[in-house]
């Protein structure tokens, strides 16, 4: 588990305190406005303060205005992290357990719950956000080590090369497919595992059909023929899902 960092810059009369989220994988400085309006910077590991300070300045305008824009929202299910909130893994429903320990350690599934170790140095005004990050991490870990053998057997039925896959965080979307690539929400984990199997053959047929046509459709409901039941499922799922 990295250790948080926080900065804060200035913007005229209005202070923009952030959190720093580094990536051995990330290239670029990203920015994100969390639901709870916590400004989030994602960057390669070797980015200096000064530098994300730099950004931040750069796009105050737009970080502040999505900050208010965000204050205007009631998410459909607030998430607090704290001990009790109910989580899902597969479809099965998980209660988060937060503990405080001296020594950091990885999370861990027992007994039904979700264990998160919160080191004892973390500042109580960071610890949600360190939790969903620690939860955000197991997820993407689960997901990275299972979905590439999940989707092979939908490439055989589709008569298609097993795809590279890689696992993301893009959360607008479920899964997306582009020059032979299969890109998944590490969120998809959360749902029932029939659910999971729609989106991986869903994104199988893209490779071979690009739109959601007539042809699309018609391969997918050979390999999946109850796709439509599938789809409403996680249409009707997917609000609980999103955080």
């Amino acid at each position: 588990m990295s250790v948080l960092e926080r900065s804060e810059v200035r913007w005229g009369s209005t202070e923009i305190p952030y959190v720093i989220r580094r990536s051995e994988r990330r290239g670029t400085v990203g920015i994100a406005v969390e639901p709870s309006g916590t400004v989030v910077i994602t960057a390669p590991r070797a980015a200096s303060v000064s530098r994300l300070d730099r950004v931040v300045r750069e796009k105050a305008k737009w970080i502040v205005d999505r900050v208010k824009h965000r204050a205007t929202i009631l998410p459909e299910r607030q998430r607090e992290f704290v001990s009790g909130e109910t989580f899902s893994y597969l479809g099965r429903q998980c209660r988060l357990r937060v503990r405080v320990s001296e020594e950091a350690q990885p999370v861990a599934l027992r007994g039904g719950c979700l264990e998160v170790t919160v080191p004892s140095d973390v500042a109580r005004a960071l610890v949600a956000t360190f939790v969903r990050d620690a939860l955000m991490e197991w997820y993407t870990r689960r997901a990275r080590a299972n979905l590439a053998s999940w989707v092979v057997p939908w490439a055989a039925a589709a008569a298609t090369p097993a795809p590279k896959v890689v696992v993301s965080d893009a959360a607008k979307r479920w899964g997306s497919c582009s020059n032979g690539t299969l890109r998944f929400n590490w969120r998809i984990m959360q749902a029932p595992r029939a659910l999971v199997d729609y989106v991986l053959a869903h994104e199988v047929i893209h490779l071979a059909h690009e739109h959601h046509d007539a042809d699309f459709w018609s391969a997918l409901g050979r390999i999946m023929p109850d796709y439509e039941e599938r789809k409403a499922r996680l249409r009707a799922l997917g609000s609980e899902l999103s955080w």
